[in-house]
C-alpha cells in the first residue's frame, strides 16, 4: 500500500493534494515513515483538510496493537477508493468505502477515511457520525483523530461538545509540541465559540443563505460581489482558465432577481491578472486590482476605470499614493468616493496584511495612504474591507483576531474619527473555514458573500442572506441631482456639503462632475442642512428633515444656483429661534457660516438681513421679534470680522408672508430670515 500512497503524495495537485492527505492518512498507520512525514509538512498551511493531520508528524502517535487482519474484499475496496481520492473524485470513493466496511465491519480506517470524505463535502453530520463509528470499534486509536473530529463537530455548532473532545485530545500522554499546539489553537477557537454563542444565544436563528443561482454562479468561483446603491448593477469576479479572472455585470430586472451575468464592456478585461473589484455606489467609476506588466509599480496595484459614454474607460493606475512596489488589492470605496480603503502588504505594517485608507483631495488626487492602526490591523493578514453605504460601518477579515479559526469576518464603526473594537460577525457566517469578502446592501439587511456551501453550482459561489440585527450597518438613502445656472440653465461644477443638525458637523463634503451631477447617501433617523457653494453665485441652502423618513427613499434634488446680483433675495432655510426669542440656536450656526465664506469671498458685497415672522401676537411685538432676530444674523457676522458698513437689517414681522398662515405648516414657512444683496 505505501508505494501507492507514496505515489499518490507525490503526483497530487494543489486541490487533490488536501484529499490525498486526508484519506490515505489512516492507511498510515503502520507504515508511517519520515520520508512521507517531511513531505506533508509544508502543507501544513492548508487550513481545514490538511491541518487536521498535523498529528501525523510523530511516528509514535500509532504505536498501538496491531488490529485485526482486514478483509482482502474490504481491502481491495478501501484501495479502490484510494485511487479515487488521489484523482480528485471525493463522491465516488464513497460507494467504494462502504464496501469496505460492509465486508469488514471492524475496518477503522475505512470509516475514518468516510469520515474524511464527507467532510470535504461539507457533510458535517455524517462526518461526525463515521468518526463516531470508528471511536466505538477502536477508542485509543481514533483519539488520535480528534481535532479533526472536533472541527466537525464546531461546523455543526456544538461548540461545547468540540471544546470537551479537544480537552480529550491534549491530555494524550508525550503528545508532541507541534500537535499540542495545534490542539491548543483548537481549543481557544472553541473557547471563543461557546463564549460568543451564550452572549448571542439567538445568533444563528435565522441564517439562511440562498444561492443567487445559475444566472450568476457557474462552475468556476465567483466572488468579490459589490453592487451599486440602488441594486440595479451587480459586479463580481469569476475564475477563468488557469490564473485568468474576469469582472462580471448582471442587471436587476424589473420582476426581481438579476439578468444573466456577462462580461463588463470596454477595457477593463483585457488583461488576464485582475482580482477584487468594487463599484462606486453611483456606477460611475470601478476601482480594482490587477497585475499589468509594464502599468504598475510591482505585483498587484488598484487601477481604476470610468463609465462614459462609449463603456468602461481604460485602466488607470492610481498611482504612487496608493500603490508601492508590493501587494494591493481589495478596494472599498466610500459612499461620497471620497475615501478608498484597501489591503497591503508593504512594509511598516503590523502584520502580513494590513487595512489602509486614502482620501481624494478637491483636485481629484489622492493623499498618501496611511494605515488604519493597531485598533483594525493586527499580527495577522487584515483583508477584503468593505466600507458600507452608511460610511460609518466597515466590514473586514482577519486571521489575527479571536474567531472560529483561519479568516473570520468582523465589523467596526466609526465615530468622528475614531474607530469601534472589532466585533466579531458569529457563526454561522463564520465557522472553521476561511471566509471571504463581504457586501451588504444599502438596505443594512441584505448581504452577500461567496462560499462553497453543499449547493455550489461549481466552486465558490455568491450567496444572500439576512444579517443579525446586532450587526447591521445604519440603513441608508440617497440625494442625486444636478447644479445648474439659474440664469443660463447650464451645468455647474460646484462643492456640495452636507451637515447634521444635532451635531454640526460635516457629514458629507462633494464635488460634482464636470455636468453637475452629484450622488450622495445619508444615514436614516436624522436632520440636515443640505448647502452648495461656488464662488460668484449666492450660496443654496435646504433643510433635510429625514428623522421620520424611510430608509432606502431616493430623493431628487436639482438645484439653480443665483449668480450674484443685486436684488437678489435667499431664504435662509435653517436659522432657528426659540419661540418669542433672538437668540440663534447653535444649529444655525451651518448656514451663517456659508452666508459668512460667501461675503468674505466677495468683499464688495452688502447685505439686508432681513426677518420675518407669521401673524400669531400683535404686529407691534412681531415687527419688534423679527428685528431682533435680523440684528441677531448681522451681530454674529460682525463678530466673525464682517464690516458693520456692509450689513443693514431690518424686521418686516408678518408683513410679507410666503404662505397662508391659516395652516402650521404656512405659518413655519413665514418664520423665517432672508438676505437680499443690496450693492456689489
Amino acid at each position: 500500500m505505501l508505494p501507492n500512497i507514496a505515489f499518490a503524495l507525490a503526483t497530487a495537485t494543489a486541490s487533490s493534494l488536501s484529499f490525498a492527505v486526508k484519506y490515505f492518512a489512516p492507511s498510515l498507520r503502520f507504515n508511517f515513515n519520515n520520508r512521507i512525514a517531511r513531505f506533508l509538512r509544508p502543507c501544513f498551511c492548508m487550513k481545514y483538510t490538511v491541518l487536521i493531520f498535523l498529528l501525523l508528524a510523530n511516528t509514535s502517535l500509532f504505536a498501538q496493537a496491531d488490529p485485526p487482519p482486514v478483509n482482502k474484499k474490504a481491502q481491495e475496496a478501501y484501495d479502490k477508493a484510494m485511487l479515487q481520492l488521489r484523482d480528485g473524485l471525493v463522491k465516488d470513493a464513497i460507494p467504494l468505502l462502504g464496501k469496505a466496511i460492509e465486508y469488514d465491519p471492524n475496518f477503522v480506517d475505512a470509516y475514518l477515511s468516510m469520515a474524511g470524505v464527507y467532510g470535504e463535502l461539507k457533510n458535517y453530520q455524517k462526518c461526525i457520525d463515521y468518526y463516531e463509528l470508528a471511536r466505538k470499534k477502536d477508542s485509543a486509536y481514533v483519539k488520535y483523530y480528534d481535532v479533526p473530529y472536533s472541527m466537525n463537530l464546531e461546523a455543526l455548532g456544538r461548540f461545547d461538545d468540540a471544546l470537551a473532545v479537544i480537552n480529550e485530545y491534549l491530555s494524550i500522554p508525550n503528545l508532541n509540541e507541534t500537535n499540542r499546539r495545534s490542539g491548543l489553537y483548537r481549543k481557544q477557537c472553541y473557547e471563543f465559540a461557546v463564549d460568543y454563542a451564550k452572549k448571542h444565544p439567538n445568533a444563528a436563528t435565522t441564517f439562511t443563505p440562498v444561492n443567487m443561482g445559475d444566472s450568476i454562479n457557474s462552475k468556476g468561483s465567483e466572488y468579490y460581489p459589490t453592487f451599486t446603491i440602488d441594486d440595479s448593477t451587480f459586479v463580481f469576479t469569476r475564475r477563468g482558465d488557469g490564473a485568468r479572472e474576469d469582472f462580471m455585470e448582471s442587471k436587476l430586472q424589473p420582476g426581481g432577481g438579476y439578468s444573466k451575468a456577462k462580461l463588463i464592456d470596454g477595457y477593463i478585461n483585457v488583461e488576464p491578472l485582475k482580482g477584487a473589484i468594487n463599484i462606486s455606489q453611483d456606477g460611475e467609476w470601478l476601482i480594482f486590482a490587477g497585475d499589468f506588466p509594464g502599468k504598475g509599480d510591482g505585483d498587484y496595484d488598484l487601477f481604476i476605470s470610468y463609465n462614459t459614454p462609449d463603456g468602461w474607460s481604460e485602466p488607470a493606475n492610481m498611482g504612487y499614493s496608493i500603490n508601492t512596489e508590493y501587494w494591493e488589492s481589495a478596494p472599498s470605496l466610500s459612499p461620497d468616493k471620497n475615501t478608498l480603503y484597501f489591503s497591503s502588504n508593504r512594509p511598516g505594517g503590523y502584520g502580513g496584511k494590513d487595512l489602509y485608507v486614502s482620501h481624494r483631495k478637491p483636485n481629484g488626487t489622492w493623499t498618501p495612504a496611511e494605515n488604519m492602526g493597531p485598533t483594525i490591523n493586527t499580527k495577522g493578514n487584515d483583508e477584503a474591507p468593505f466600507i458600507h453605504a452608511d460610511g460609518q460601518t466597515l466590514y473586514y477579515t482577519s486571521d489575527g483576531l479571536p474567531g472560529y479559526g483561519g479568516s473570520d469576518i468582523y465589523v467596526t464603526r466609526k465615530t468622528g474619527d475614531t474607530w469601534s473594537t472589532p466585533e466579531n460577525l458569529g457563526y454561522p457566517i463564520n465557522t472553521i473555514e476561511n471566509e471571504g469578502s463581504l457586501f451588504v446592501s444599502s438596505d443594512g439587511v441584505t448581504a452577500y458573500y461567496s462560499s462553497d456551501r453543499a449547493d455550489t453550482r461549481g466552486k465558490l459561489d455568491l450567496y444572500k442572506f439576512q444579517l443579525q440585527p446586532e450587526t447591521r450597518p445604519a440603513r441608508t438613502l440617497y440625494v442625486q441631482g444636478y447644479v445648474t445656472d439659474a440664469a443660463t440653465g447650464k451645468y455647474i461644477p460646484c462643492a456640495v456639503e452636507l451637515t447634521e443638525d444635532s451635531t454640526q458637523k460635516a457629514v458629507t463634503k462633494l464635488q460634482t462632475d464636470e455636468t453637475g451631477f452629484y450622488f450622495m447617501t445619508l444615514p436614516v433617523g436624522k436632520d440636515y442642512t443640505f448647502t452648495v457653494n461656488r464662488k460668484g453665485y449666492l450660496f443654496y441652502s435646504d433643510v433635510f428633515k429625514l428623522r421620520e423618513k424611510a430608509a432606502d427613499s431616493t430623493y431628487v434634488k436639482n438645484i439653480k444656483l443665483q449668480p450674484i446680483a443685486v436684488n437678489t433675495t435667499v431664504a435662509l432655510k435653517n436659522i432657528q429661534f426659540d419661540l418669542k426669542s433672538f437668540e440663534l440656536k447653535p444649529v444655525s450656526l451651518t448656514e451663517l457660516d456659508k452666508l459668512l465664506q460667501l461675503l468674505t469671498d466677495n468683499p464688495t458685497v452688502h447685505v439686508e438681513i432681513s426677518g420675518h415672522t407669521d401673524n400669531i401676537g400683535s404686529d407691534a411685538d412681531n415687527m419688534k421679534l423679527s428685528a431682533n432676530r435680523a440684528k441677531a444674523v448681522a451681530d454674529y457676522l460682525i463678530s466673525k470680522g464682517i464690516g458693520a458698513d456692509r450689513l443693514t437689517w431690518k424686521g418686516y414681522g408678518a408683513s410679507k408672508p410666503i404662505a397662508d398662515n391659516a395652516t402650521e405648516e404656512g405659518r413655519a414657512k413665514n418664520r423665517r430670515t432672508e438676505f437680499t444683496v443690496t450693492g456689489m
